[in-house]
């Protein structure tokens, strides 16, 4: 799978850390592009960088040149993690200003998957009103809420929590957490 991973300037980092952490380069195509104020957000919340896994290509905000800037040559998926407003309601509203919006708007009219991943809290009207639009687009709107059934221990355990539903909705295998089951009778 040929995925494209988004990391905006959204609080949130660990959650892109981790997803990138969890994808097999020996197995997927792996690109990485940053939101412009993302650099200033890793910097903080991830003092020791962004580790990118082996093989993964990181591409420039500026270039539409990158190979996705097209409906020619569309990734399978992208993800948007974490997602913040701003960038989420420029999606919504087909702006493609630089290339990570240009990207998400290829993905969309090429009927590809969209995982946005927002974390910011508490929501406004025109935040619902922009979720509304990108699911009748065919974005998924995955908020950055873990869960907490299988009593995670540490921060990167509860990060997981989310990071594993992305993955569930790439159709990517992973072990990151035991699933719901029913409970014996």
């Amino acid at each position: 799978m040929r995925l494209l991973i988004a990391i905006t300037g959204a609080s949130g980092s660990l959650y892109a850390q981790r997803l990138l952490d969890n994808l097999d380069t020996s197995r997927h195509e792996v690109h990485v592009i940053l939101s412009q104020y993302a650099p200033a957000v890793l910097a903080q919340e991830l003092p020791e960088g962004l580790r990118l896994p082996e093989n993964a290509q990181i591409h420039g905000l500026r270039s539409m040149n990158l190979p996705f800037a097209s409906g020619s040559n569309p990734p399978d998926a992208m993800v948007v993690i974490p997602c913040s407003m701003g960038t989420l309601g420029r999606i919504a509203h087909g702006l493609s200003s630089d290339s990570l919006l240009r990207c998400a708007d290829v993905v969309l009219k090429e009927r590809r998957k969209l995982i946005l991943v927002p974390r910011e809290t508490p929501m406004s009207l025109v935040h619902v009103k922009n979720f509304e639009l990108l699911i009748q687009t065919g974005a998924i709107i995955l908020p950055a809420n873990p869960g907490f059934y299988n009593r995670p221990k540490t921060v990167e355990q509860v990060v997981d929590t989310v990071v594993a539903r992305v993955l569930d909705h790439l159709e990517i295998a992973h072990s990151l957490q035991v699933r719901w089951q029913e409970e014996p009778e």
